[in-house]
């Protein structure tokens, strides 16, 4: 039986790093954040992946692709032409997708764990519903600078608020965020969204009307959080809530990368991942 696909979200620019972050040499043998990714995906028994990268980093990133990862597999690369946010970028991968099938969706620069892509593979596999997998806040902070987190309300296994929190950052106090909103302190166990999603082709219709009535004037971009919270309670479609322990490895800025190299380091010693990405 054939897996589902996975949408890798690569068209970043990548400022706030300051190079292809996507290709940060996190593995122990100088694997890239991508390479893990896709390393994950296919054990959990993703047949094909979709990378929507930008014209700028795109070739750089096709090249290593084509370079390091194992011949046979089916890699399509799709390109965002306008960076318009997260939905825009899935949406520009909709040619490559069998939507005859559901598809998981995921971020290039972040790690999430070959946990957490066994529940979302296994959740597309067995279940109608489209699906988030949580995290909790306190594995889900790399370095000591401030990030983005949609914070999410479940009830019964299911998401039924998801808010997007800015300058989250962890202090002696806990976790404080500094945007404006309350509550200006979190949980270490709140849930939040990382962007590893799972979709029934259903939604497609939604993402485009999303964006056709979004206002680019007034917000540049439409992310995936904003957009499941806005159809949470005016559609049918519900997201099942996978809970997972995995600690989320997110390379935002430069300075993140030395954690993260120990931080993948003690999950091949711990047995959470093979030593190398696309071990034989």
């Amino acid at each position: 039986m054939t897996g589902p696909s996975l949408v890798i979200l690569a068209a970043g620019r990548a400022r706030r790093y300051g190079g292809v972050k996507q290709l940060a040499p996190v593995g122990l043998h100088g694997e890239g954040v991508i390479d893990l990714i896709a390393s994950d995906a296919y054990a959990a028994g993703f047949s094909d992946i979709v990378i929507v990268v930008n014209p700028d980093t795109g070739p750089e990133i096709r090249e290593h692709v084509e370079r390091y990862w194992p011949q046979g597999r089916r890699v399509s690369f799709v390109y965002q032409r306008q960076l318009r946010g997260t939905v825009d970028a899935v949406l520009a991968a909709e040619t490559s997708l069998d939507l005859s099938r559901p598809f998981g969706v995921s971020n290039a620069d972040d790690l999430y764990g070959r946990e957490s892509f066994m529940l979302l593979g296994r959740h597309l596999s067995t279940s109608p519903n489209s699906c988030l997998v949580g995290f909790e806040l306190a594995r889900a902070l790399v370095g000591e600078l401030p990030v983005s987190r949609g914070t999410c309300v479940v009830v019964n296994g299911h998401l039924t608020e998801i808010v997007e929190r800015r300058n989250v950052s962890a202090s002696l106090d806990g976790f404080v965020v500094d945007d404006g909103l309350t509550p200006t302190t979190l949980h270490a166990q709140t849930t939040v969204s990382m962007n590893l999603w799972g979709f029934q082709p259903a939604i497609i219709p939604l993402m485009h009307d999303a964006l056709e009535h979004h206002d680019f004037a007034v917000e540049k971009e439409i992310q995936l959080s904003t957009f499941v919270g806005s159809i949470l309670h005016r559609t049918p479609h519900r997201f099942d809530v996978l809970a997972t322990r995995s600690r989320c490895i997110g390379v935002t800025h430069a300075d993140d990368l030395p954690l993260a190299q120990i931080l993948v380091r003690e999950e091949i010693m711990a047995g959470e991942r093979p030593e190398f990405a696309f071990a034989n």
